[in-house]
């Protein structure tokens, strides 16, 4: 081209800019009202907040869309500033005219910025960046070789050359890109400081100049994305320029002072990078061929965007599609999870990484949808909300890179690490999911140290809100853990019946889900299989109770079952050997799970069992609970074996429990304390005596367990028990009928239901006297006398008391004598025999003396206490009660320290000093531990000291918290006292009885 051609085709250029309206007026106010339009509409294509009304005004007035005529008279700018560097250049082709060449460079520059503003407010990607790069590169090496008197003006040279990469690098935003000027900018740097020959390195940048161009060609033009072939492309350039960028620096350093290009170069060496640098820009070129095709044509129908509108309409600026992977709808519902939500899109908002820990089906997937879902996240984030499946490929760090790139959109293809995908993540805010991410985070996977350390750094990135959804606890440290619970009733009964459409709500159905724990995956299934089969609440209550979990196998088992057996087969759980599976069947068998504070005498033959219960809850099949390891009963039932029988290591564990239970049971003997076990265990214990005597009704071992686990709960966990049907029902000529019949009779007492204690003592009795039991006889007439003193029946009392005497003085039997002149003395005070009884009582210690029960002269001298205050006799009562109270409090006796404290009570609130009565009514209330009988009849006593005050409210409202603790024991007799005790009280204050009668 002639330099004339030249300067007009400049000329021509530059009118045709200045009739374009200006995008920045320097004068507001005298500017055409189509400036005024382009200056408002400035962001409305990058993500402003113009109204679409002032869009329409600005087309009606310029006759094009806003975007549109700033990228027209951008588009013009820089074409007439890039010719007039070129003819700039043809002016001063001969050596002498440095001063030309710089003013060439200047034009260059304004292009570059240009270009730069253009590419900024979102027009275009790189336009013109490769051109400039390119020339500036190559006029640079032309003013090197003219100053050939000075190789600092060379250096200032390459410094230039260096800075405009750079330039380029700051203005691109592009993440691939970046990363390939970066590889450009410091092969550049390594050969400014690298002894190579000049003419080497006039090659060497040449081809640095070509790569700078073809990035400029890579980009798209229409959007920050790239298509995968670029993507491919630019990965390999990065990598050709870093690999000759290591071999330069091989050549050594020349000295920082001068940096002369004097130096011998290796020849070979860079005619391989050459080839290499060409080679790898020649498919590039290549695989550009039609993207450049599509560029051109999109900047051509973005200049003219009246061209090939038939309808003489102008379209509308097209919305990109987003590059990745579009995560999965929310669930239709997320029941009872809206404050968690609200917790978490609240850590959303700030960036916080978060993990969502919990067992299979708990419903951490549906949270983490939701969430992803939620206006203010897409609010936030837009379309960069990603989802990636972990347990959907091969747990390995070049699958998990794979699959993070293709779901985000980076396009690298198969990338071996993190780097080549750190610009793209670092380019934009997103939020990521990681689900189901135990396949991935198990420590004892193969590639487990890679894995998490790609995590752990995506967890780091300040632009990345990533959520984690695991029954694995093993995450990043920088994550918030967030435990997901179960459902609340309330969630639990509207997730049963969104699904659910044959019934209303009904207790039967409340129960069951109460029975699954409120578990989310388990309510889901049961309400489906009910809606399928169509059956109505009763016929699916009768289900349940008749098959259980296997109701939710009838349809969709294999859900259920993945959900379980995923965690099953986990590196984590197979490391841990044959043990684990059968300590975990252990655990699922009983209700409350395992004691760790018994592991050592429950699984003495596991050695790493603290570890093995560590890895269950780090797997998320077991959790901790007030000292016990357990697990949800949806898991339970499905781990659960049927029995002892089916499992070794519960066979084992049973005769563990048994040998425990054959522990005498008795105050006044060694080893009462450590008895008490069975206050956290008695549970576990009823359950796996529930079982196996179902499944063995004729062992003796088994039913004698049972009366001993009964003597247990009467001493240190009053209550009943579930096994009193299958106790009754033996046939009374079972060897441990009578046994097991007389401790289940104490539990009535226990409950103060003394008609059940009475009926059952007397068929006791029977069984013993027909067997010729004397001295069995004698102890269950012992007790059938304090059943019938409790039915208020002296008489019959005071005889069966006098038999048992009998016998045990006929066996001379001391013991048995003070434990029935006992008896005795208590009947015959409540008869109001009251020298008789205090007879009997003096007996009974002077007895005990001998034997040194110190637990049966406790009770004496209450029982004396009892009779020298109805004789009035204070003083010697008091002194009475302190001594029994000094023996009870030296051995722990909780039972025998109530019913002192209880019985001072009564003492000072006869004698109106109601101050001292409510100190030792609250210091009995302290010693009703595992004993609501008695708690009940604190409240009853406190009830009647508060009447006698003439404090009926106070009054009224404690006896009706009695009266329901005595409803809920079938204690009738103290129930109708209460009752009592609230009409009185109702009559003072003129109310009708509400409650409690």
């Amino acid at each position: 081209m002639h330099f004339h051609q030249t300067q007009q085709q400049f000329d021509a250029l530059q009118s045709t800019y200045t009739a374009i309206p200006h995008a920045y007026p320097s004068d507001s106010h005298s500017i055409h009202p189509s400036q005024k339009c382009v200056r408002g509409f400035w962001w409305c294509g990058s993500g402003g907040t113009r109204s679409e009304a002032n869009y329409k005004r600005q087309e009606r007035v310029t006759g094009t869309a806003p975007c549109q005529s700033w990228r027209v008279r951008s588009f013009f700018l820089f074409r007439a500033t890039q010719m007039r560097a070129e003819w700039e250049h043809r002016r001063c082709c001969n050596p002498g005219s440095y001063t030309r060449l710089k003013h060439e460079n200047n034009y260059l520059q304004m292009a570059l910025f240009t270009r730069g503003v253009s590419y900024q407010n979102g027009r275009s990607s790189l336009l013109g960046f490769g051109f400039f790069c390119r020339t500036v590169l190559s006029h640079l090496l032309r003013i090197s070789t003219m100053d050939t008197e000075s190789h600092d003006g060379a250096f200032s040279s390459l410094n230039a050359a260096v800075e405009i990469t750079n330039t380029a690098n700051d203005r691109s935003g592009i993440a691939p890109a970046k990363a390939a000027f970066d590889s450009v900018s410091a092969l550049q740097t390594m050969i400014r400081d690298s002894t190579i020959d000049e003419r080497d390195y006039i090659e060497l940048e040449s081809c640095c100049a070509n790569i700078c161009e073809a990035l400029e060609r890579g980009m798209n033009g229409r959007s920050d994305e790239l298509s995968k072939p670029v993507l491919g492309a630019i990965e390999q350039l990065t990598t050709t320029v870093a690999e000759i960028r290591k071999k330069i620096v091989k050549q050594g350093k020349r000295n920082v002072l001068s940096r002369p290009f004097h130096a011998k170069s290796d020849k070979k060496s860079i005619a391989i990078w050459k080839v290499d640098l060409n080679s790898i820009l020649h498919v590039f070129n290549t695989e550009l061929a039609i993207n450049t095709h599509m560029m051109v044509a999109d900047m051509h129908r973005n200049a003219l965007p009246g061209q090939g509108d038939t309808d003489g309409q102008h379209h509308s600026t097209q919305t990109s599609i987003p590059s990745g992977e579009l995560p999965p709808p929310p669930p239709r519902a997320c029941f009872g999870r809206e404050e968690l939500i609200e917790k978490i899109v609240g850590l959303a908002q700030n960036l916080t990484p978060i993990a969502l820990i919990g067992v299979g089906g708990i419903g951490k997937t549906s949270i983490a949808l939701t969430i992803l879902h939620d206006k203010r996240t897409k609010e936030r984030f837009g379309n960069n909300r990603r989802f990636i499946r972990c347990d959907q490929f091969n747990a390995s760090c070049p699958h998990f890179l794979s699959r993070l790139s293709t779901v985000i959109g980076a396009g690298v293809e198969n990338p071996e690490d993190l780097a080549p995908l750190r610009p793209f993540l670092s380019s934009r805010e997103m939020f990521i999911v990681l689900d189901n991410a135990e396949s991935i985070l198990d420590p004892q996977a193969a590639d487990a140290q890679g894995i998490d350390a790609v995590v752990e750094e995506l967890s780091q990135i300040s632009n990345i809100c990533l959520c984690i959804t695991s029954r694995i606890s093993t995450i990043p440290a920088d994550c918030k853990s967030l435990e997901i619970p179960t459902l609340s009733m309330e969630a639990a009964r509207d997730t049963f019946y969104r699904i659910y459409e044959n019934g209303e709500q009904s207790d039967p159905i409340n129960n069951i889900l109460g029975q699954l724990d409120f578990h989310p995956l388990s309510i889901t299934l049961l309400a489906t299989v009910g809606h399928q089969n169509k059956w109505d609440t009763s016929r699916l209550a009768k289900e349940w109770e008749r098959q259980r979990t296997g109701v939710l196998r009838a349809q969709r088992n294999k859900s259920l079952a993945a959900a379980i057996e995923l965690s099953l087969t986990s590196p984590t759980f197979l490391e841990l050997g044959s043990d684990a599976r059968d300590l975990l069947g252990v655990i699922a068998f009983f209700p409350q799970g395992v004691n760790e504070d018994n592991l050592e005498w429950l699984f003495p033959t596991i050695s790493d069992k603290g570890n093995i219960l560590d890895k269950f809850c780090l797997l998320s099949l077991t959790y901790r609970s007030n000292s016990f390891v357990t697990m949800l009963a949806p898991l339970r039932d499905h781990l659960s074996p049927k029995g002892p029988r089916f499992s070794p290591l519960l066979h084992t564990t049973k005769d563990h429990y048994f040998r425990k239970l054959s522990v005498e049971v008795n105050p006044s003997q060694p080893g009462f304390e450590e008895a008490r076990w069975i206050i956290s265990e008695d549970i576990n214990v009823e359950h796996l005596l529930d079982v196996v005597t179902s499944v063995d009704p004729n062992s003796d071992d088994v039913w004698l367990a049972c009366g001993c686990f009964m003597r247990h709960l009467y001493w240190h966990r009053r209550r009943l028990v579930v096994l009193g049907p299958k106790v009754e029902g033996l046939p009374d000529n079972h060897p441990s009928k009578p046994k097991c019949l007389f401790e289940l009779s104490r539990l009535f007492d226990s409950v103060g239901n003394g008609a059940e204690y009475k009926r059952l003592l007397i068929h006791t009795l029977k069984l013993w006297r027909e067997r010729g039991e004397d001295f069995e006889v004698a102890e269950t007439l012992r007790f059938l006398s304090d059943a019938n003193r409790f039915l208020d029946l002296y008489k019959e009392g005071i005889s069966q008391a006098n038999e048992a005497l009998e016998i045990y003085e006929r066996d001379n039997n001391m013991s048995g004598q003070v434990q029935a002149l006992q008896n005795l003395a208590f009947l015959l005070y409540t008869d109001n025999q009251f020298d008789a009884a205090e007879t009997a009582g003096s007996r009974a210690i002077h007895l005990s003396s001998n034997t040194n029960n110190q637990f049966a002269i406790c009770e004496c001298h209450r029982v004396l206490g009892h009779i020298c205050r109805s004789k009035g006799e204070t003083e010697k009562a008091i002194n009475h009660y302190e001594t029994a109270l000094g023996i009870a409090s030296s051995s722990n006796w909780d039972y025998q320290l109530f019913w002192i404290h209880y019985a001072l009570a009564q003492l000072f609130f006869d004698q109106g000093r109601s101050g001292n009565a409510h100190t030792h009514i609250e210091r009995a209330k302290l010693h009703v531990v595992n004993d609501p009988y008695n708690l009940g009849r604190a409240m009853d006593m406190e009830a009647q000291v508060w009447y006698g005050e003439h404090r009926f409210e106070d009054a009224k409202s404690e006896a009706l918290r009695a009266a329901d603790v005595f409803e809920r024991l079938g204690a009738s007799g103290d129930l109708e006292r209460c009752r009592a005790l609230l009409r009185d009280i109702n009559g003072k204050t003129k109310e009708p009885v509400t409650s409690g009668g």
